[in-house]
């Protein structure tokens, strides 16, 4: 929210699930989601390609144009500040259902910006650290 709130200058950017009528809904419900009265068990589960552009901080650490990550969520970027937040040096650089669905997000030229929508932990195990981990505590490292 604070890209949108300070960088795009969006007053009350938030997302639904915090603040339901905020007037800049930066997260919403996934639109799916939005007819679904009984909540228990609607979430977007389990694992979903993921396709990576290249020549982003994502595909530096991926080293692929596509991967599988695993999915837990009823919330997600609204689409509707895409082309701003992007005009505003914010990159989209990984994407799912043919760009339906924004999956990571990065700042070009920031030492370490990078957002992910899938839950990297479900990826991680001890000594074996999911790559955006990995990258995250190694930019913290070098700081």
């Amino acid at each position: 929210m604070a890209f949108g709130r300070h960088v795009c200058g969006l007053a009350n950017a938030n997302s639904t699930e915090i603040a339901p009528s905020t007037e800049n809904p930066i997260i919403d419900l996934l639109p799916e989601q939005k007819t679904v009265e009984n909540m228990g068990g609607s979430l977007r589960l389990g694992s979903h390609e993921i396709t990576v552009e290249e020549n982003t901080m994502a595909f530096k650490l991926y080293k692929s144009t596509k991967i599988h990550k695993r999915h837990r969520h009823r919330f997600e970027f609204n689409q509707k500040y895409l082309e701003l937040f992007s005009s505003k040096g914010m990159k989209f650089s990984g994407y799912s259902d043919s760009k339906k669905r924004m999956e990571v997000l990065e700042i070009p030229n920031h030492k370490f910006y990078l957002g992910v929508q899938y839950h990297p932990e479900f990826s991680s195990r001890p000594g074996y650290p999911e790559e955006s981990f990995e990258a995250f505590i190694r930019a913290s490292a070098n700081a």
